[in-house]
């Protein structure tokens, strides 16, 4: 995968119109400057197409129902626009709101059932994973590097040393479940310094 292409133009196209006036938390960028970031990532470790264009596209079920769509008009339009694949690896990586027997699923129960997931997920939806918490991670770091006051920027996790576990807790999920993909090394090293980060 060498970068820009028609699919992944397309990608960033439905993307922006579906996260349209969405921030990333407690800033005021543009939520895409995620998926964008996520791309670049991918890209930097050799990903395939639709690798990329999955990972563009991994919020878009999980944060865009809205303005008259439902999550499976959203699932339906990703896999009638690119293909089965990208949607098996964008469900992979989504968050559920509830479980087969459509129980409502608290917060601390939709972290155990994604990392469950991931023993299932394929080599995509692992790569999509791990690109995700890296930039997420990588984030968190530069925004504390860049203020004095800390707390501003943790306060936006509600509870960060929570968060910061999960990141830990995904890096370890990935590693038991077989990934070894090289982005591994560089995940590991954003969740080290997280935790140094948030060691008081």
């Amino acid at each position: 995968m060498k970068g820009y292409s028609d699919v992944i133009n397309h990608a960033f196209a439905f993307a922006a119109k579906h996260h349209d006036r969405q921030v990333r938390k407690g800033t005021k960028l543009p939520y895409l400057t995620h998926p964008a970031n996520i791309a670049v990532i991918l890209t930097r470790y050799g990903q395939d197409e639709e690798t990329v264009v999955a990972g563009i596209l991994h919020d878009v079920v999980e944060d865009c129902v809205r303005d008259g769509y439902s999550r499976d008009m959203l699932e339906r339009r990703i896999g009638e626009k690119f293909g089965d694949a990208v949607l098996d690896t964008v469900l992979s990586v989504t968050y559920r709101k509830q479980d087969e027997d459509g129980i409502e699923l608290s917060s601390a129960e939709k972290k155990d059932d994604y990392l469950e997931r991931l023993a299932s997920a394929g080599e995509r939806a692992r790569w999509v994973c791990a690109a995700d918490k890296l930039h997420n991670a990588s984030s968190i770091i530069s925004d504390l590097k860049r203020t004095e006051d800390h707390a501003s920027v943790w306060s936006r996790f509600g509870d960060g040393i929570r968060s910061v576990r999960f990141y830990r807790a995904v890096y370890d999920r990935l590693i038991e479940v077989g990934f070894s993909g090289p982005i591994m090394t560089e995940l590991e090293q954003a969740v080290r310094k997280l935790e140094e980060a948030a060691t008081p």
